[in-house]
């Protein structure tokens, strides 16, 4: 055990996507994760085999009946040995079962007390149901994904769920915990998607003050407005994706695409933008990708592969870094970031529902007294 997070206590309340991926996060960084599942069969979305789950990873498991008084006693009896705990209910689940922030600080009054949802704790759509898709999409970042003249693009659930969900929360469960370090005292955390998903969007709100960024949906630098940040087909039917913004960087584009400069519009002219993506999408048909790979990877173009999920992993530079790692035979992300004296690790595989509990209960010095709810 030699991560970061080593000696930090965390229960998960049972959820989808965000809450585990935060609750992964904290894991892989030492953190010990006990994840409350639910007694009998629960649909939780996406049912999935329990090595695949991989938000999972480095966690024990304690099934419990949470309608049964002696269980939610013993949740509180875990409260009180706990540094953080992590849910995903809507407003008021929590409170309802008995277990809001009230009861659980009067148990521990340093608890760092996270709560993730959608819309927030409070707004006129705190009760509604919803998804990543419908929360980016209120911040403005889904109308600014995709090509011009199409559709709007999910980006798949990285932006709410994952980006503005889990990352946010992350950050809120340290910064408390840092805090707690002058005060004693813990604190309640409403990770809002909403919210975290604005934020993200930070750079281009100012952009879009300052008259830099247009509201028409790929017409801008970084959204495939420009030419010269965008993906194009090989001739294999293989994707590249080229970034070069900077003049010295787009200069060095254009001599690998072995085109002349000379007969281009500049880089710059937007009014003529149409017909240097038709010059650049035309030179990069006449190569397959791995062709273009081999004439522009490790020079300042920009450039990389676009990848599935089956090649990333083997990319040499991936490989070298050892970014994927197969633990079981299950391919998955390593964890991140990297630490040179406390390097996070991936300490167990997901568990089965109710696998390592019993261990958790001895760990942390608590008896379990809970007998099936009459």
């Amino acid at each position: 055990m030699s991560g970061p997070l080593t000696g930090l206590k965390v229960i998960e309340m049972p959820a989808i996507g965000p809450v585990p991926f935060c609750g992964m996060l904290l894991a892989d960084l030492g953190a010990d994760v006990l994840r409350i599942d639910r007694e009998g069969e629960v649909d939780l979305g996406l049912p999935i085999e329990p090595k695949y789950e991989l938000l999972g990873r480095g966690k024990r498991s304690l099934a419990l009946d949470l309608k049964n008084p002696q269980a939610i006693a013993l949740v509180l009896d875990l409260i009180g040995k706990a540094d953080v705990l992590v849910e995903g209910f809507r407003p008021g689940v929590m409170e309802r079962l008995g277990l809001g922030p009230d009861v659980a600080q009067a148990k521990n009054p340093k608890l760092v007390y996270g709560r993730m949802t959608g819309w927030g704790q409070q707004g006129p759509m705190a009760m509604a149901a919803g998804h990543d898709i419908n929360y980016i999409a209120l911040t403005g970042a889904l109308h600014a994904i995709g090509n011009q003249n199409g559709k709007p693009v999910p980006p798949l659930n990285l932006v709410g769920d994952f980006g503005g969900g889990s990352l946010y929360l992350a950050m809120g469960i340290l910064a408390a915990l840092f805090e707690r370090q002058q005060s004693g005292r813990g604190q309640v955390i409403d990770a809002a998607m909403v919210d975290g998903a604005a934020s993200l969007m930070t750079m281009f709100y100012g952009m879009k003050g300052a008259g830099m960024w247009s509201d028409t949906r790929g017409a801008n630098m970084l959204d495939s407005g420009a030419p010269w940040y965008d993906t194009y087909e090989c001739g294999d039917g293989g994707f590249v994706a080229i970034g070069s913004i900077e003049g010295k960087f787009y200069a060095e584009l254009i001599g690998k695409l072995g085109l002349d400069p000379a007969t281009l519009p500049k880089q710059h002219d937007r009014k003529r933008w149409p017909s240097l993506r038709a010059a650049i999408a035309a030179t990069f048909k006449t190569k397959t990708r791995d062709e273009w790979c081999a004439i522009m990877e490790g020079s300042d173009i920009c450039f990389a592969p676009v990848l599935g999920l089956d090649e990333a992993p083997r990319h040499a530079h991936m490989a070298a870094r050892e970014t994927f790692v197969s633990p079981d035979g299950v391919t998955q992300p390593a964890p991140a970031p990297r630490f040179s004296r406390t390097p996070g690790a991936i300490r167990r595989k997901p568990p089965q529902r109710g696998e390592g509990g019993e261990q958790v209960l001895a760990d942390w010095g608590v008896a379990k007294k809970v007998t099936a709810a009459e």
